[in-house]
């Protein structure tokens, strides 16, 4: 799989490190309750269809990316900037 760096241009996946759904930063408050919190960390969807993932271009310029892609066919529909990171 091939990704289109916004900065960088194409390049193969292995520069790149697997975030999560791009959903992932809507964190739950510090006041929230363990079961959000385990919610959180350990249960994941696992959706056939187009969804939106965060990259971390680790081997090259060290932008987030969000990233849109179709986990069927395995199209690569956009990517674009993460403003601020995703930290």
């Amino acid at each position: 799989m091939r990704l289109t760096c916004p900065f960088c241009g194409p390049r193969d996946r292995r520069e790149f490190h697997y975030y999560g759904a791009a959903d992932y930063l809507n964190r739950p408050g510090p006041e929230a309750a363990a079961s959000a919190w385990d919610d959180y960390l350990h249960n994941r969807d696992n959706p056939a269809g187009v969804t939106q993932d965060l990259w971390y271009h680790e081997q090259g310029c060290a932008a987030w990316l969000k990233v849109t892609r179709n986990t069927v066919t395995h199209e690569i529909l956009a990517v674009d900037a993460v403003a601020g990171g995703a930290a």
